[in-house]
């Protein structure tokens, strides 16, 4: 807590509380010009917030605004991110950036964008779709106890997007983890996009539902300054809970034409007459009584160790048989023995997912999430943005969940890691809500992402260990069931590779896999070596880059390639290696799981849906023998 920096002492100076609501006022004054400028925007949605903005801005936010990314600096996460606007004012008046800048909003060769993103060096996170910051806050806040810093961290939310399930499972966590460095503003301007909220201004009902949950609630009148600055002091002095301040107020509030008005929602003022006259409602008196500022903190982050050392390597014998969700959990530990800034978030399925390896050895790195994967992944989101190296895990089915915070979290710039266990019909008789049959589609979409599918422990540790120095968003696809050591020890990997396991002159046809399915093609390859046909393995571990020339060389060279994958047909390594080969006329098959599984021995489903070693050699004998044409078309999913 910042007692020492923000302690107030007897009555508030009249001349500070006026000058914070003219601050207001050139707040919307800014969000006002701008929006009309741009031609589009938000700035009811501005309006409603302009004393709270001011007032958490100009005399409590602890900022250096020539060091965005010390660690010492409070931070805010606009989670209402279309009131951008006067985000952006708010900095501007803070001397981040000339006033005049503020009219380039919206513009293509501005950072000042439509909703908060990263492209701006204040900004820590994107906002916009709505339901997310709070989660993102709560991993800062977290992080923020592990450095053992005294920085606050503030998110500002919409009344509308407290509809998201999202949010309260960040509230639930927030009070388990006793927050107190969190300090939560709602906006309860009772409009939303297309009607009136759920709960319109009961804000005596927002107060009861987050005290309910164990949090320290309050209601003011959130256009009050005086309300403000004594709400926000309070919050800061509240131990061993998080503070939520719930403002009733009114959106468009200083326009009579705009204030509790529908309609207004993303509607600017037209240039001309409408804006003079707004601009005149607004009132032309923007002197300061007592001159403002963004004050930068005074205390100093607790220097600590981070000492990066080096990583054990694998240490496997030839005959184990290990699943490679255990050997996530061997190298996570190893990763946490490394580097202190590795940090672990799960969904309640540490002992499936073997992230309990690393809840072991460092519980106070360890963030349990429940089963609430949306917010573990925005929590990861938050952890990220203040320099930590965070890996995710569940099953992969759930991280489905999550995909529009994954999406968010590229729009971030975030570097984060997600590991999804359990993908495919191979985990068995637990049935199809269980088998993440989706993950690689969903993974390949996000933009710059990486897509890595380890097939026995020793590549595992190896790009488990990768995936902690890949920027961006990574994606680490496991199995359950236990599988042979293919690599030695010394094996290395690298992103967008791949691994020739089996090759000669002589090979007919190509099989490129990964995970459990290339086990299974490495059994066909025994069986179709016996029959005289020589076929060449490809584990593709890297789904995302491709090592496209690999593809294209073996392609070519034996004339016949078949992917095999436990992962539905649609986007999954299938279509991957098809968009390489869409111009070459070689022979491509792809197997892949078709049709809604059932419960049953993952050996048995494996059969049923042509992805096993049995269905392999059919396939590629066919194919060698010309009794099966080419289908090129049967890799969008026939």
């Amino acid at each position: 807590m910042k007692e020492s920096d923000h302690a107030q002492h007897g009555n508030v100076p009249v001349d500070l509380v006026a000058s914070l609501q003219t601050m207001a006022t050139r707040l919307r004054r800014h969000a006002l010009t701008s929006t009309t400028e741009a031609g589009s925007g938000h700035p009811s949605s501005c309006f409603s917030c302009a004393e709270l903005i001011s007032t958490l801005f100009f005399h409590f936010l602890r900022f250096d605004i020539n060091n965005p990314n010390s660690p010492n600096n409070d931070r805010f996460i606009l989670s209402k991110g279309h009131a951008a606007p006067i985000l952006w004012a708010a900095w501007a008046e803070g001397g981040a950036f000339s006033v005049e800048q503020i009219q380039t909003l919206r513009k293509i060769d501005s950072n000042l964008e439509g909703h908060p993103t990263p492209r701006h060096p204040l900004v820590d996170v994107a906002t916009g779709s709505l339901g997310q910051g709070l989660s993102i806050g709560v991993g800062m806040s977290l992080s923020a106890r592990m450095d053992k810093t005294d920085n606050q961290i503030y998110v500002l939310l919409g009344d509308g997007e407290t509809a998201e399930g999202s949010v309260w499972e960040a509230v639930a966590l927030a009070s388990h983890c006793k927050l107190d460095n969190l300090i939560t503003i709602v906006d309860v301007n009772r409009l939303g996009q297309s009607q009136s909220t759920m709960y319109e201004h009961d804000v005596d009902g927002y107060q009861a539902r987050f005290a309910s949950y164990g949090w320290h609630a309050e209601v003011i009148d959130g256009h009050s300054v005086k309300q403000v600055l004594a709400s926000f002091q309070t919050a800061l002095e509240v131990k061993d809970q998080p503070s939520v301040i719930i403002a009733k107020t009114i959106k468009g509030k200083g326009l009579s034409f705009m204030e509790d008005a529908d309609g207004w929602h993303g509607k600017p003022v037209s240039k001309g007459e409408e804006l003079e006259n707004a601009l005149l409602e607004l009132g032309p008196d923007l002197e300061l009584k007592q001159q403002l500022h963004i004050v930068p903190p005074q205390t100093s982050v607790r220097s600590s160790e981070n000492t990066i050392a080096p990583l054990d390597p694998p240490q496997y014998s030839p005959d184990d048989q290990v699943a490679t969700r255990q050997a996530y959990g061997t190298i996570l530990q190893k990763l946490g023995q490394a580097n202190p800034n590795v940090v672990v978030l799960d969904g309640d399925t540490k002992n499936s997912t073997y992230s309990q390896e690393f809840l072991k050895e460092f519980p106070d790195r360890f963030v349990e999430c429940f089963i609430a994967e949306q917010n573990m992944v925005g929590a990861a989101v938050g952890f990220g943005a203040m320099g930590k190296i965070a890996f995710a895990s569940s099953f992969a089915c759930f991280l489905t969940r999550a995909f529009d915070q994954i999406r968010m979290a590229a729009v971030s710039q975030s570097n984060i890691n997600l590991c999804g266990s359990h993908a495919g019909i191979s985990i068995g008789q637990d049935g199809p809500s269980q088998m993440g049959l989706e993950d690689l589609a969903m993974m390949r979409a996000v933009t710059g992402s990486t897509v890595l599918y380890p097939s026995d422990a020793v590549s595992t540790e190896r790009l488990v260990a990768m995936a902690s120095e890949t920027p961006g968003i990574v994606y680490i696809r496991t199995s359950r069931p236990k599988t042979p050591i293919l690599y030695s020890n010394d094996d290395t990997f690298v992103i967008g590779g791949s691994k020739i396991l089996r090759s000669s002159s002589q090979d007919q046809a190509t099989i490129v896999s990964a995970g459990i399915t290339l086990h299974e093609s490495l059994k066909a390859y025994q069986a179709l070596y016996k029959d005289g046909i020589p076929v060449r393995i490809i584990d593709l571990y890297s789904i995302k880059p491709l090592d496209v020339e690999t593809l294209l060389h073996a392609a070519r060279d034996t004339g016949i390639l078949v992917t095999v994958e436990d992962h539905y047909a649609e986007g999954g390594i299938g279509e991957a290696v098809f968009s390489v080969l869409a111009a070459e006329s070689c022979q491509f098959k792809q197997l892949a799981v078709r049709g809604l599984p059932r419960s049953g021995p993952g050996d048995e489903l494996m059969d049923v849906f042509g992805i096993n070693s049995k269905s392999i050699v059919r396939v590629i004998k066919n194919l060698v023998s010309n009794k099966e044409p080419a289908d090129l078309d049967e890799a969008r999913g026939s």
